[in-house]
């Protein structure tokens, strides 16, 4: 009963609901390994927290002797996955695909134990089906039950295109599930709809179906949307330890909760005793640091993590603004007609990535000091002269040269 219930933490989708129970126990009838399958396209080559929510899950799988099988897409990344937005994503080269996918099973060794999972590639089998093959997997299918996915019906009503290769996508990574025989797949909530299709076309082949474990998304450093490296709001679980302990504590209040459950590996008594200190009135910023020395903990190890916690409470708590640790940017590297510049378009250059409007909400609400200046107006004149010190934001200082 004690292996379910941890098997369940966090899970928030099971389908169906007694699904679990039932697999353990055919398993331990057949006295064999349930083979537990994760896909992933290798369509950006760095892991962070928000897919550790998943392989962590699996690692509890792992740990109990299951059979866990990364599934990488090197043939499903060629075609475009749909994005789940209104239009689908750019299909990857095989080069792009192979070093994205070496990339990704380097990292997933700081999490499952690779040498004991199964790595398997879809292209072994999917560039081996005759088009007469195709065509019967896809007849197995109707298209109202394709037309179930969200996107696709809201893309549908709103005459907004969608590629035929999108359509066939879902039932391919399906076809996956048939040809490893898969017990279980796991994914994020998004990946809810192409899993139940694995269940489907099991069916239709006359197996038992997997069941499906969907996992929450995991909110990013903005707050408001899925962590992502197209937003940019990611901590990886390859960033250096000061950098992972400085994300963290950059983190809204408001996330607290969504971290103690899903990054750390804390048990059950201790996240409820944090958050009852939370509640109680402690301040936030003492529970955020716990959950980033926990996360250093897990990527890194316990040392690195004080070292973290030592190096930004000097940094940033002990230290006034005089004494900040500040990047030199040479005067010759700012591009300005003159010997002023807008304070908006010199932080532009200065925090490379961000855009013009992002930079000018910075300013307009107090983020942003020249020397010991706050300065709200974005388009205030700054003189470009050596030794002019510069913060953006929390984090970042530069000081000209």
């Amino acid at each position: 009963m004690e292996t379910i219930e941890k098997l369940k933490e966090n899970v928030e989708i099971i389908l169906p609901e007694n699904g679990l129970e039932e697999k353990l126990a055919q398993a331990q009838k057949e006295s064999r390994k349930l083979i537990i399958k994760l896909g992933f396209d290798p369509t950006a080559p760095d892991l962070h927290l928000g897919h550790a929510v998943v392989l962590k899950k699996l690692k509890q799988f792992q740990d109990l002797g299951h059979l866990i099988v990364i599934l990488v897409g090197s043939f499903t990344a060629r075609i475009g996955d749909p994005t789940g937005k209104n239009k689908s994503r750019k299909p990857l080269s095989i080069a792009d695909v192979q070093h994205n996918a070496q990339t990704y099973l380097n990292q997933l060794s700081k999490i499952i134990d690779v040498s004991k999972a199964k790595i398997v590639f879809n292209s072994d089998w999917l560039d081996k089906l005759s088009f007469s093959e195709v065509i019967q997997v896809l007849s197995k299918v109707t298209v109202a039950q394709l037309m179930h996915r969200n996107d696709f019906n809201k893309r549908f009503t709103e005459n907004t295109p969608i590629g035929m290769h999108e359509l066939i996508y879902p039932i391919l990574q399906a076809y996956d599930s048939v040809n490893i025989k898969a017990d279980i797949e796991m994914g994020g909530t998004d990946q809810l709809f192409n899993c139940t299709m694995g269940r489907q076309l099991q069916e239709t082949f006359e197996m038992s179906p997997q069941i499906v474990l969907c996992m929450p998304l995991l909110r990013g450093l903005d707050g408001k949307e899925k962590m992502s490296k197209s937003l940019n709001n990611i901590i990886g679980i390859t960033d250096e330890p000061t950098e992972m302990f400085g994300k963290t504590m950059s983190v809204p209040d408001s996330l607290i909760d969504e971290f103690l459950d899903l990054t750390t590996d804390f048990s059950i008594g201790d996240k409820q005793a944090l958050r009852e200190r939370l509640s109680n009135g402690e301040n936030p910023m003492n529970i955020k640091k716990i959950i980033a020395k926990n996360i250093i903990t897990q990527y890194h190890n316990q040392e690195e993590a004080q070292k973290a916690e030592d190096f930004f409470t000097n940094q940033f708590q002990n230290k006034n603004f005089e004494e900040k640790v500040y990047e030199p940017i040479a005067i010759s590297e700012i591009q300005s007609d003159s010997k002023t510049i807008s304070l908006v378009e010199l932080c532009v250059q200065l925090k490379k990535g961000q855009t013009k409007s992002a930079i000018r909400r910075l300013i307009e609400s107090g983020a942003v000091q020249v020397d010991t200046e706050k300065i709200t107006d974005p388009y205030m004149d700054i003189t470009l002269k050596k030794d002019t010190k510069i913060k953006i934001g929390k984090r970042d200082f530069y000081e000209l040269k």
